[in-house]
Protein backbone atom coordinates (compact mmCIF):
# COMPACT_ATOMS: atom_id res chain seq x y z
CA UNK A 1 0.00 0.00 0.00
CA UNK A 2 1.52 3.19 -1.24
CA UNK A 3 1.46 5.10 2.50
CA UNK A 4 2.14 8.52 0.67
CA UNK A 5 -1.72 8.38 -0.08
CA UNK A 6 -2.64 8.04 3.30
CA UNK A 7 -4.39 10.98 5.40
CA UNK A 8 -2.58 12.24 8.38
CA UNK A 9 -5.11 11.19 10.77
CA UNK A 10 -4.08 9.95 14.17
CA UNK A 11 -5.23 6.36 14.11
CA UNK A 12 -5.52 4.56 17.46
CA UNK A 13 -4.02 0.96 17.61
CA UNK A 14 -7.06 -1.50 16.80
CA UNK A 15 -6.02 -3.87 20.31
CA UNK A 16 -6.80 -1.11 22.36
CA UNK A 17 -9.92 -0.20 20.61
CA UNK A 18 -11.19 -4.06 21.03
CA UNK A 19 -10.29 -3.91 24.50
CA UNK A 20 -12.42 -0.57 24.98
CA UNK A 21 -15.18 -2.20 23.14
CA UNK A 22 -14.89 -5.43 25.18
CA UNK A 23 -15.11 -3.50 28.79
CA UNK A 24 -18.14 -0.97 26.99
CA UNK A 25 -19.75 -4.27 26.41
CA UNK A 26 -19.14 -5.58 29.91
CA UNK A 27 -20.65 -2.39 31.41
CA UNK A 28 -23.50 -2.27 28.98
CA UNK A 29 -24.87 -6.10 29.30
CA UNK A 30 -23.19 -7.25 32.94
CA UNK A 31 -23.88 -11.05 33.48
CA UNK A 32 -26.06 -10.75 30.59
CA UNK A 33 -22.76 -11.14 28.28
CA UNK A 34 -22.59 -14.64 29.35
CA UNK A 35 -25.05 -15.47 27.52
CA UNK A 36 -25.07 -13.55 24.33
CA UNK A 37 -23.65 -14.57 20.82
CA UNK A 38 -21.14 -12.62 18.65
CA UNK A 39 -22.03 -12.45 15.32
CA UNK A 40 -19.23 -10.59 12.90
CA UNK A 41 -19.73 -8.96 9.36
CA UNK A 42 -17.53 -10.57 6.92
CA UNK A 43 -14.67 -9.68 5.97
CA UNK A 44 -13.65 -6.94 8.74
CA UNK A 45 -16.44 -7.38 11.28
CA UNK A 46 -15.30 -11.14 11.60
CA UNK A 47 -11.68 -10.45 12.55
CA UNK A 48 -12.88 -7.94 15.35
CA UNK A 49 -15.18 -10.30 16.36
CA UNK A 50 -13.05 -12.94 16.74
CA UNK A 51 -10.78 -10.51 18.99
CA UNK A 52 -13.69 -9.56 20.78
CA UNK A 53 -15.10 -13.06 21.41
CA UNK A 54 -11.54 -14.06 22.86
CA UNK A 55 -11.32 -11.19 24.84
CA UNK A 56 -14.85 -11.60 26.50
CA UNK A 57 -13.94 -15.37 26.56
CA UNK A 58 -17.52 -15.98 25.45
CA UNK A 59 -17.66 -19.46 25.41
CA UNK A 60 -20.76 -19.54 23.00
CA UNK A 61 -19.72 -20.29 19.41
CA UNK A 62 -19.25 -17.33 16.77
CA UNK A 63 -21.01 -16.76 14.02
CA UNK A 64 -20.18 -14.61 10.47
CA UNK A 65 -22.81 -13.22 8.33
CA UNK A 66 -21.96 -13.10 4.49
CA UNK A 67 -24.39 -9.83 3.65
CA UNK A 68 -23.75 -10.38 -0.39
CA UNK A 69 -27.41 -11.58 -1.20
CA UNK A 70 -28.88 -8.58 0.99
CA UNK A 71 -26.62 -5.57 0.13
CA UNK A 72 -29.12 -3.27 -1.88
CA UNK A 73 -26.79 -1.93 -4.41
CA UNK A 74 -26.40 -5.48 -5.56
CA UNK A 75 -28.08 -5.02 -9.03
CA UNK A 76 -25.15 -2.41 -9.44
CA UNK A 77 -21.98 -4.12 -8.17
CA UNK A 78 -22.92 -7.69 -8.65
CA UNK A 79 -21.97 -10.27 -6.76
CA UNK A 80 -18.81 -11.35 -5.70
CA UNK A 81 -17.02 -14.79 -7.71
CA UNK A 82 -16.55 -16.35 -4.19
CA UNK A 83 -19.06 -15.41 -1.30
CA UNK A 84 -19.02 -18.01 1.64
CA UNK A 85 -22.20 -18.80 3.08
CA UNK A 86 -22.55 -17.52 6.19
CA UNK A 87 -22.01 -19.51 9.25
CA UNK A 88 -24.73 -19.19 12.64
CA UNK A 89 -24.06 -22.13 14.68
CA UNK A 90 -26.75 -21.41 17.20
CA UNK A 91 -30.41 -20.38 17.50
CA UNK A 92 -30.88 -16.67 16.89
CA UNK A 93 -34.26 -16.70 17.91
CA UNK A 94 -35.16 -15.38 21.72
CA UNK A 95 -31.31 -14.86 21.76
CA UNK A 96 -28.95 -11.71 23.02
CA UNK A 97 -27.42 -11.14 19.84
CA UNK A 98 -23.49 -8.71 19.43
CA UNK A 99 -23.50 -7.70 15.98
CA UNK A 100 -19.93 -6.45 15.17
CA UNK A 101 -18.33 -4.64 12.13
CA UNK A 102 -15.10 -2.89 11.34
CA UNK A 103 -16.66 0.78 10.12
CA UNK A 104 -19.90 2.09 10.19
CA UNK A 105 -20.43 4.36 7.58
CA UNK A 106 -23.95 4.53 5.86
CA UNK A 107 -25.55 1.86 7.47
CA UNK A 108 -26.15 0.09 4.28
CA UNK A 109 -24.18 -2.98 5.43
CA UNK A 110 -26.24 -2.80 9.25
CA UNK A 111 -29.35 -2.80 7.33
CA UNK A 112 -28.57 -5.82 5.45
CA UNK A 113 -26.79 -7.80 8.26
CA UNK A 114 -30.12 -7.17 10.14
CA UNK A 115 -32.24 -8.40 7.42
CA UNK A 116 -30.00 -11.43 7.13
CA UNK A 117 -30.68 -12.13 10.81
CA UNK A 118 -34.18 -11.80 10.91
CA UNK A 119 -34.19 -14.04 7.93
CA UNK A 120 -32.83 -17.21 10.34
CA UNK A 121 -35.02 -16.04 13.58
CA UNK A 122 -36.28 -13.22 16.14
CA UNK A 123 -33.63 -12.18 18.58
CA UNK A 124 -34.93 -11.40 21.92
CA UNK A 125 -31.75 -8.06 21.35
CA UNK A 126 -29.10 -6.90 18.71
CA UNK A 127 -26.39 -4.60 19.88
CA UNK A 128 -24.06 -2.93 17.59
CA UNK A 129 -20.68 -2.90 18.55
CA UNK A 130 -18.10 -1.05 15.82
CA UNK A 131 -14.39 -0.65 15.68
CA UNK A 132 -14.81 2.59 13.60
CA UNK A 133 -18.17 5.21 13.59
CA UNK A 134 -17.55 7.60 10.68
CA UNK A 135 -20.76 9.64 11.36
CA UNK A 136 -21.50 9.84 7.61
CA UNK A 137 -24.99 7.96 8.25
CA UNK A 138 -27.50 7.78 5.19
CA UNK A 139 -29.57 5.00 7.50
CA UNK A 140 -31.10 5.73 10.57
CA UNK A 141 -28.10 3.32 12.20
CA UNK A 142 -26.30 4.23 15.44
CA UNK A 143 -24.06 1.54 17.55
CA UNK A 144 -24.13 1.13 20.61
CA UNK A 145 -20.77 0.36 21.03
CA UNK A 146 -18.06 2.43 19.35
CA UNK A 147 -13.98 1.68 19.21
CA UNK A 148 -13.05 5.09 18.26
CA UNK A 149 -15.17 7.90 16.05
CA UNK A 150 -13.19 9.04 12.89
CA UNK A 151 -14.23 11.89 10.42
CA UNK A 152 -13.31 12.24 7.07
CA UNK A 153 -14.23 13.10 4.04
CA UNK A 154 -17.00 11.11 1.97
CA UNK A 155 -14.77 10.40 -0.25
CA UNK A 156 -12.06 8.93 1.70
CA UNK A 157 -11.93 5.53 2.87
CA UNK A 158 -11.11 3.32 6.49
CA UNK A 159 -9.74 0.29 5.71
CA UNK A 160 -8.79 -2.89 8.41
CA UNK A 161 -5.68 -4.77 7.70
CA UNK A 162 -4.99 -8.27 8.93
CA UNK A 163 -0.82 -8.45 9.00
CA UNK A 164 0.79 -11.53 9.55
CA UNK A 165 2.82 -11.17 12.47
CA UNK A 166 6.57 -11.89 11.12
CA UNK A 167 7.92 -14.52 13.72
CA UNK A 168 5.21 -15.93 15.12
CA UNK A 169 1.87 -16.47 12.42
CA UNK A 170 -0.39 -17.35 15.74
CA UNK A 171 -0.40 -13.78 16.72
CA UNK A 172 -1.47 -11.89 13.73
CA UNK A 173 -2.40 -7.95 14.44
CA UNK A 174 -4.69 -5.54 12.71
CA UNK A 175 -4.31 -2.29 11.83
CA UNK A 176 -6.40 0.87 10.22
CA UNK A 177 -5.48 2.92 6.98
CA UNK A 178 -7.31 5.94 5.96
CA UNK A 179 -7.15 6.69 1.99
Amino acid sequence: MDRDNRSQIEIPAVSGLISSMAEQLRNQLGERLTDACIIGVHTGGTWVAQDLHRELQNMNPLGELNISFYRDDFTQIGLHPQVTPSHLPFEVDEQLIILVDDVLFTGRTIRAALNEIFDYGRPEQVILAVLVDRNSHELPIQADIIGTQINVEYAQQIKLCKIAHETNSDHDYMELTVK
